[in-house]
């Protein structure tokens, strides 16, 4: 088993995040409120001081850059996700991708923003400091589920290039 070329994982991961950020901005042209990139750029740009956990992340200071630091946090882990796929699934998986496993991953990788991220920015356990959690749960659920539709979407059409 060899692993596959890194530009592949690349580009499968950025297609990926991409579909995932269609899906966020229809949404967002639907009216449901979706996932603040800036606030994620905030939490991430303040890890270097020391400060992995806040009481509210938008009350905490701001950081220089941080709308495009959330973005490259955003791209940087959808890539980062898409090796660990390919890593654990086979690198023949890239080549001839089924969408299973995909699908699958793709939810797993939602237990990162519910007891990660939720948490440390202040939202609690998934979502429990929300007004509404089951809510806030079933979009994350729904957002990830997407982008492992994105996984196999992004390695079926790079598997026919």
């Amino acid at each position: 088993m060899s692993f596959p070329n890194i530009g592949l994982v690349i580009l499968i991961g950025v297609v990926a995040t991409a579909v995932m950020d269609m899906w966020l901005l229809t949404l967002s042209r639907l009216g449901v409120p979706t996932t603040d990139w800036r606030l994620v750029g905030r939490w991430v740009g303040q890890m270097p001081r020391g400060r992995f956990a806040h009481a509210s992340i938008a009350k905490a200071a701001p950081v220089r850059g941080e709308h495009p630091l959330g973005w490259l946090a955003h791209y940087g882990v959808g890539i980062a996700y898409a090796a660990v796929l390919v890593a654990f699934v086979g690198t023949d998986w890239a080549g001839q991708p089924t969408i299973l496993p995909a699908l699958v991953f793709g939810l797993v990788t939602a237990v990162v923003p519910l007891l990660v991220m939720q948490p440390a920015m202040g939202s609690g356990f998934a979502g429990s400091n929300t007004t509404a959690p089951v809510r806030s749960c079933v979009r994350i659920l729904a957002n990830h589920a997407v982008f492992g539709a994105g996984l196999y979407v992004a390695a079926v059409a790079i598997a026919c290039l």
